[in-house]
């Protein structure tokens, strides 16, 4: 294998740790959940949710879109979404993050999955995923998979799994400096 095939591959998994102390807004956790599709199938025993056409989720910040979309919520109150776009109308997710100024997350992809517990957004399939400061963009990542992990404070961006060195680079990251002003809380 060449020296270079090696590097290429390295490459193609980018790991970014993010110093801010900024996360995602804490009160989102207590706010109710308003949903809106075309078709919403509730089961109250397995508390599960199946939604259908033009979905819309909203629970405090957090804004969710998609075309078909799963949610669990587990005994504690934490909710797990997996929503799917189309080829048309991608999936999307936005979210305020804690602090004085008015910082956002906003993803898109085929398909977007959000623990809720564990604040791991995990965007698969012609992703995209951009923090923004009011409408200021202070970082932006593309490529096949995005993971976000709020607590850990990092995004991956990683290439699909049958990806070949001849195809890299499959991500690609701008990030902009960090400064005392994104730091403060």
């Amino acid at each position: 294998m060449h020296p270079l095939r090696n590097i290429a591959l390295g490459l193609a998994s980018l790991n970014i740790f993010i110093v801010p102390c900024v996360h995602a807004e804490k009160a989102d956790q207590d706010k109710p959940l308003i949903l809106e599709a075309e078709k919403v199938s509730v089961n109250d025993v397995q508390q599960t949710y199946e939604l259908n056409g033009h979905i819309l989720l909203i629970k405090g910040t957090i804004i969710v879109t998609g075309e078909q979309g799963n949610i669990k919520v587990d005994p504690e109150g934490y909710q797990y979404v997996d929503m799917k776009g189309t080829p048309e109308e991608v999936a999307s997710f936005r979210q305020k993050r804690e602090g004085p100024a008015d910082e956002f997350i906003q993803g898109r992809a085929s398909d977007v999955d959000y623990n809720a517990k564990t604040e791991l957004l995990t965007l698969t399939g012609n992703a995209s995923l951009k923090r923004l400061l009011n409408v200021q963009m202070l970082d932006q990542l593309r490529g096949w998979k995005i993971e976000y992990d709020d607590i850990k404070q990092y995004y991956r961006v990683s290439p699909p799994p049958d990806a070949k060195a001849e195809d890299l680079p499959l991500a690609r990251a701008i990030l902009s400096p960090r400064r005392k002003a994104t730091l403060e809380k």
